[in-house]
């Protein structure tokens, strides 16, 4: 009999987002069933890997290993873009505002802006900005980027509760799309959403970015909300997360402390140069099995083997045939030999042998007794007894009865005045704790009645209060319903305004006029 493999009954979708344009344009999301599980249902679009590129050179910031690879070009941001698409394969391309960090080199939204379109101009494939989470600071940057870039169709990130209207606003206004970033929970995903939604950026104009944790708790909680996002799209359908979701991995495995430890800080660590890869590649390997459709990593290795890792899912193969990681620096040594702790050769004295048991010695034949010849007793000799006569005893005086009948009868009294003095004393601390007793419970019936009595004239004034309230919401009902009546068939005169608003500035003054603050 065949085996049938056990199969889930999906009814969901995530929808399909579009990033880029013209022949380089780049589908996300379309599954509708687990990553990677074509056995249940399809995968039109494989998850895509995005190569980060800093808007300025990092060299002294980044381990060896993150530099060797574009050390040519790690001081141009669009030469570093370039080959990135040309030499590694890239998909897309994350530009990282590094520069425009408030705390940092503080560079100004025209200069970003400037950058960003050079990269834009030297690729052909997606570009997505990403800030440095400092809402106002993005919210800027972001704006002047996405106004210079209209109709590139370009990705939009960060994009937090607190900038959302703004940077919503401006992609809106010249067609880009948003990264809708929250700290790790399903509910905020789903509310940042629904804010986009609101202000009127369509589901397939956003990617949602569940903020991605290292290796370590970080990873297992990124983890652990992704796949509660696909479960909720994809068997709950619960439309507002049936969207493709993207991943910052390079810049959160590159900063931890073990990917820039060199073999004399650590040489229990292994091959400086390889472990960060590692490191980056299995958390790439984690977050696509989370429901990731867009990887961001540094390194070519890592994307060398994070494309075969979905390769090899998709199409089937021997993760054996894929190549080893191919090194660029020299290899250091470390004499392990020297540091590790001498054995301890101390087992202590053996164990005796037990000694093996002697045979039993057969017995013999019992042989006849030869007859003994009987003797005569020897005679003893008489002990000499000596008998022992007891003392007479001694009769005591007169005197000496006297005093012992006196002592006892001393003793008698005492014996019987301690009695009496203990039961007054026992008599004495009944009663005292009766009263005590009784006083405690007189307080306590006293304490619960005047809570009561409280209680009943709070809940009384309650009553009144929201008998009054009820009243003057009714005065105000008619007074207001008098006044619509009057006002209708007032006509109001409209005049066209003076100063005429950009689009942009239109729906920036509507967003704030409804939340009422203008």
């Amino acid at each position: 009999m065949a085996f049938d493999i056990p199969k889930q009954t999906y009814s969901g979708k995530i929808g399909e987002t579009i990033i880029g344009t013209g022949s380089g344009a780049v589908k996300l999301g379309g599954e509708d069933s687990y990553p990677f599980h074509l056995f249940e249902g399809e995968m039109p679009n494989p998850p895509k890997i995005a190569m980060e590129v800093w808007d300025y050179d990092p060299s002294e910031e980044w381990p060896a290993a993150a530099v060797e690879p574009f050390k040519d070009v790690i001081s141009s941001p669009d030469a570093w873009a370039k080959k990135c698409v040309d030499e590694y394969g890239a998909d897309m391309i994350v530009l990282q505002l590094k520069s425009t960090d408030p705390n940092g080199m503080d560079r100004g939204a025209d200069e970003a802006a400037e950058v960003a379109k050079k990269v834009s101009d030297a690729i052909d494939v997606p570009l997505v900005l990403w800030g440095t989470a400092n809402n106002q600071k993005d919210e800027d940057v972001l704006k002047a980027i996405s106004e210079k870039s209209e109709g590139k169709n370009l990705a939009l990130g960060p994009v937090e509760e607190a900038n959302h209207k703004g940077v919503g606003a401006s992609a809106l206004g010249y067609g880009n799309l948003i990264v809708a970033s929250t700290p790790i929970d399903v509910n905020l995903a789903k509310q940042l959403n629904i804010l986009l939604g609101n202000l009127g950026v369509q589901s397939e104009k956003i990617i949602v970015d569940p903020t991605t944790g290292g290796l370590g708790y970080g990873m297992e909680y990124s983890y652990s909300v992704m796949e509660r996002i696909s479960m909720a799209a994809l068997t709950q359908e619960d439309e507002k997360l049936q969207i493709p979701m993207i991943n910052n991995i390079g810049n959160e495995i590159w900063k931890c402390k073990e990917a820039g430890l060199g073999i004399e800080e650590a040489p229990t660590l292994g091959d400086p140069e390889k472990r960060p890869i590692l490191m980056e590649a299995v958390a790439a390997v984690c977050y696509l099995m989370a429901g990731s459709d867009v990887v961001i990593l540094r390194h070519p290795e890592t994307v060398r083997l994070t494309r075969a890792f979905i390769d090899l899912m998709i199409n089937g193969g021997m993760a054996s045939d894929v190549q080893e990681i191919s090194k660029r620096l020299e290899a250091g040594e470390a004499d392990l030999v020297s540091l590790s702790p001498e054995p301890n050769l101390d087992f202590g004295e053996p164990e005796a042998a037990p000694k093996p048991k002697e045979p039993k010695p057969e017995k013999k034949a019992a042989s006849p007794k030869p007859e003994k010849k009987e003797e005569k007793p020897a005679v003893k000799p008489k002990k000499k007894v000596v008998e022992m006569k007891p003392k007479a005893e001694e009769k005591p005086k007169a005197e000496d009865e006297a005093a012992v009948k006196a002592k006892a009868e001393a003793e008698a009294k005492a014996k019987k005045e301690a009695e009496v003095k203990a039961k007054a004393e026992a008599e004495t601390k009944a009663k005292v704790d009766a009263e005590a007793k009784a006083k405690a419970e007189a307080e306590v019936k006293a304490k619960a009645k005047q809570e009561a009595k409280a209680k009943a004239d709070a809940k009384t004034r309650e009553q009144e209060e929201l008998q009054a309230l009820r009243y003057k919401r009714a005065l105000e009902r008619e007074k207001h319903e008098a006044e619509m009546a009057a006002a209708i068939g007032e006509e109001i005169p409209k005049t066209p305004s003076e100063k005429q608003f950009s689009l942009v500035e239109t729906l920036t003054r509507n967003l704030e006029r409804i939340h009422k603050r203008i």
